[in-house]
């Protein structure tokens, strides 16, 4: 069997990859923040603290895996070290570090690909250097969703739309393709793509409503082209599928991807961010059907929740925000309102801080439950059917993401 089974949203999860803030998010300043993707600055000591919640929270619910432990795993091989270190190395114009690299231990080499490698001033141009570091930290990746996302029994790379996180989705292949707990077909776009600017995806607009049905966002991070390929990649395998694309705005920031605007919380419930998901707006629904390898149909739809009814998912919306007033709304999306990571069906997490949207959640008959009365044993979740456990994210959330852009599922019960 597969270690890789993911075949919907919100089965049973039972296997996730995190990968806990560190140095790596420190290592930023005013400067480079906007290059980082941040607006602004983390506090890491804050920001590890409701991290090691949200962590200690999934170890008691799901196996759980870092992608530190499982890169140094893989660094003690000397055929992939110099694999990984050539690759990212010449991918960052960098080729003069990979002796160096090579030269150190698993465990230091682990943290300089993740947390960033500084820049050695031995040379006049590397003394009048404005940077820092000859390979820039990894400030993104904590959101570990995004650089790759399991499908069925496989594992999508993702094409990055800022070459900034291309090592994340370079390490997380690498971790697929030779950690011995996985060791699963990793796909991604041809390498030979002449301009990448045109072809891009991110694990944040891909949804797996169900086996036959795909949710994608066309926004900033993935193209329409992205979605090509994953159309391709759909229909290679010779079943009908059902894609449905939303259209995101290209700001504010908060749109960065699908999960921020919708998430799946059980199989007949779902999370909306009302004004995109259901109003009438400017930006299109549009689904693509397959069959037997080709595109059947193009056409445009009323919404995301209309189409999945009409495809057999009738699912009941929660409200991002509450439905009190678009001010809430839009101040609840910003902080990840509408992110929601599913540990079972009718059983989630989300940030505490989004009080309308936790409000409406439990008129929707889900039991709100802070995170720490579970760590606490005061809670015991095998007696309650729906809720909803909050974790601290005032500082998380100012990176630009929730619960689920936190976690890689690659297992769940189907």
């Amino acid at each position: 069997m597969s270690a890789i089974q993911l075949y919907n949203e919100t089965g049973n999860l039972e296997g996730v990859i995190l990968h806990p803030p560190g140095p790596e998010v420190e290592n930023m300043t005013p400067k480079n923040a906007e290059r980082a993707l941040y607006s602004d600055i983390l506090n890491l000591a804050v920001a590890r603290r409701e991290y090691n919640q949200l962590e200690c929270l999934l170890q008691q619910l799901a196996p759980t895996f870092r992608v530190m432990d499982l890169l140094k795993d893989i660094l003690r091989s000397s055929e992939i070290r110099e694999k990984i270190v050539k690759k990212a190395c010449y991918q960052e114009g960098q080729p003069r570090l990979i002796d160096r690299l090579l030269g150190l231990n698993e465990s230091m080499l682990a943290k300089q690909l993740v947390q960033g490698v500084p820049i050695e001033r031995n040379t006049l141009t590397a003394y009048l250097s404005n940077e820092h570091y000859s390979l820039r930290p990894l400030h993104n990746f904590f959101f570990t969703r995004d650089a790759s996302v399991a499908l069925s029994d496989r594992v999508l790379i993702s094409r990055m739309a800022n070459r900034v996180r291309d090592r994340e989705a370079l390490i997380m292949q690498a971790i697929f393709d030779y950690h011995p707990q996985f060791r699963v077909q990793t796909i991604q776009p041809d390498e030979g793509i002449s301009n990448r600017d045109n072809i891009s995806f991110e694990g944040g607009d891909l949804l797996v409503a169900a086996e036959n049905i795909t949710l994608v966002g066309l926004g900033t991070r993935t193209t329409s082209r992205g979605i090509d390929f994953l159309i391709k990649m759909a229909a290679g395998r010779k079943k009908k599928h059902h894609l449905l694309i939303q259209e995101l705005p290209p700001s504010p920031e908060s749109f960065i991807h699908l999960d921020m605007t919708f998430t799946l919380l059980d199989n007949d419930s779902c999370m909306v961010y009302e004004p995109l998901i259901l109003k009438s707006n400017k930006y299109q629904t549009i689904q693509i059907d397959l069959d037997n390898g080709k595109v059947v149909s193009i056409r445009n739809v009323e919404n995301l929740v209309s189409a999945l009814k009409d495809l057999g998912m009738d699912l009941k919306p929660s409200y991002c925000g509450g439905q009190k007033d678009t001010v809430t709304q839009e101040r609840e999306q910003w902080h990840s309102g509408a992110n929601f990571l599913a540990i079972g069906p009718g059983k989630i997490i989300g940030y505490n801080r989004n009080v309308h949207t936790l409000e409406n959640l439990n008129q929707s008959g889900y039991e709100v439950i802070p995170a720490k009365d579970v760590l606490n044993g005061i809670t015991d979740l095998n007696k309650i059917e729906k809720y909803v456990l909050t974790v601290d994210g005032a500082e998380l959330s100012r990176g630009g993401g929730g619960v689920r852009c936190m976690t890689m599922p690659f297992k769940r019960t189907r």
